[in-house]
């Protein structure tokens, strides 16, 4: 019996590793899928990662696809139930609103996806409309964490997350519009990249998601993947109204080792506490960065970070409501608080009770934002924070409170101002452990969470690195010289997909 498996301490059975496999006949595509779903099997009914899953869909499209000369090699990929659709399959965005919708197109950032020769196999829970930075809709229940099952793997692209980091997938997709890829793979310990706006597929019908703060991408587990996939998936479309800035297309690698001027700030943007623990896996990326003959020191956060998320709050609101009042209008009835989930309900009345003057005053937000650390970045080549203050919440937690869940079923009677209040107050207890990511979001620039440590609990956390728009090139830099000393911390590195020929 011969057994492909994992030398032990290495990430071998990344996605160009098994890509590698079946393009030399190694493994075959049924090999593979045995044993993905052998893991489906055993680990998916405690986390809740996947949603739906069909094995005989995927076999389907393997025998009309000619994987053989594609890139990815008809490897399966899950998709996120929320935004990437596939025609036919749920379109119900974690929402019990949606529950029975099904797309009736397929986006184009997965049929990219599919011409690179991925397969869908899938979709992963998430948050309804992924304002959560953990995974609990009431539609398919909680994802839970594969590095310990009474906590959270993150979100929203939780169950992306928990899919990868348990070995179900060697990767999967996600989104981010505010920290969604890079919350869970701080939670989760994964590499998660948020690319720059307007580099990745967007459409048809959503160009402007958040209003180009969501950003797609995937979750990984090795720098080369996050990498090649990245070079592989970029486009320009030129009926988006977002393109990335020209330098993004100009490096297409950054030079090797060469010294690079790095700014840190290791303090919360909004003031609440840092844990130990974070503090540690900073001082020890820095260390590790000092020692590849980088240029490390402290800098002040440069943003007023209430304002900034006051600013991105206006944005969910006036983009909810907006939906909604399309929703409603193809429903030909007024929604209600039972169609939705309490926290959705409280954005979405913040939402209508916006003037339009203030959503364009918080717009403006946003781009003085994107103007300071532009400048900041004449200055410095990355920007590093911790990617969370914390390690990932318990599921037990309660991150909001009876106060202002009844404040939520009262928001209908308030001004906006007393709206905005709520909302700030219901999002505040997430906020604390999440406050790092949204500045990437909101000013348009690239962000990577990298997995640097495990903290005293025994549950990992990320770094992150951001950098200029377009200078992605910068993050697989230093990603690269950090993961060659092996400092990425793995779930089980090696007890990921084994494949067992007789």
């Amino acid at each position: 019996m011969d057994s492909i498996r994992h030398e032990k301490g290495k990430n071998m059975y990344d996605t160009l590793s098994l890509v590698s496999l079946l393009k030399t006949k190694k493994i075959s595509h049924q090999e593979l899928l045995a044993e993905c779903m052998k893991s489906i099997g055993a680990q998916n009914e405690q986390l809740n990662a996947l949603v739906h899953y069909d094995q005989t869909a995927y076999v389907a499209q393997l025998q009309q696809t000619d994987w053989q000369n594609l890139p990815f090699a008809g490897l399966p990929i899950p998709l996120k139930i929320l935004g990437h659709v596939k025609k036919g399959w749920s379109a119900s965005a974690s929402s019990i609103l949606f529950k029975d919708e099904k797309a009736s197109m397929t986006s184009h950032f997965v049929h990219r996806l599919e011409t690179l020769g991925f397969i869908p196999f899938g979709q992963t829970n998430a948050p309804e409309f992924g304002f959560k930075n953990v995974t609990d809709p009431q539609l398919y229940g909680v994802s839970k964490n594969p590095w310990h099952t009474a906590y959270s793997p993150g979100g929203s692209s939780g169950g992306a997350a928990a899919a990868v980091a348990s070995g179900m997938f060697s990767i999967a997709t996600a989104s981010d519009g505010g920290g969604s890829i890079r919350i869970p793979a701080s939670f989760s310990g994964l590499i998660g990249l948020k690319p720059s706006r307007g580099v990745m597929p967007v459409g048809p019908g959503d160009y402007r998601s958040w209003q180009g703060a969501s950003v797609s991408f995937a979750m990984t587990r090795s720098m080369r993947d996050t990498e090649t996939l990245f070079y592989l998936l970029r486009d320009k479309e030129n009926q988006s109204p977002y393109q990335a800035p020209w330098a993004e297309w100009q490096h297409h690698q950054a030079a090797p080792h060469k010294k690079r001027k790095i700014g840190f700030f290791i303090d919360s943007p909004i003031g609440n506490r840092v844990s130990e623990d974070a503090k540690r896996v900073m001082k020890r990326t820095i260390d590790l960065l000092v020692q590849q003959g980088h240029e490390v020191e402290e800098v002040s956060y440069p943003i007023d970070g209430k304002a900034l998320m006051q600013a991105y709050y206006r944005m969910n609101g006036a983009d909810t409501a907006a939906m909604f009042e399309s929703i409603e209008q193809q429903m030909g009835r007024p929604l209600t608080m039972k169609d939705m989930e309490l926290m959705t309900w409280g954005i979405y009345q913040s939402g209508k009770r916006m003037r339009a003057s203030q959503y364009v005053a918080s717009l403006h937000v946003w781009d003085q934002a994107a103007v300071s650390m532009e400048a900041f970045f004449q200055d410095y080549d990355v920007l590093l924070s911790p990617s969370a203050t914390t390690t990932a919440p318990k599921l037990a937690t309660d991150l909001q409170s009876d106060a202002i869940r009844e404040q939520l079923h009262a928001i209908q009677t308030l001004p906006f101002s007393q709206t905005e209040e709520v909302v700030y107050n219901m999002f505040e207890k997430s906020l604390h452990l999440t406050p790092y990511t949204q500045l990437a979001n909101l000013t348009g620039q690239p962000a990577i969470s990298l997995p640097m440590g495990v903290a005293e609990n025994g549950l990992p956390l990320g770094v992150q690195l951001q950098s200029a728009k377009g200078r992605e090139d910068l993050l697989f830099q230093l990603g690269y010289e950090l993961e060659n000393e092996g400092a990425f911390q793995f779930l089980h590195p090696t007890k990921q997909l084994e494949v067992t020929r007789s």
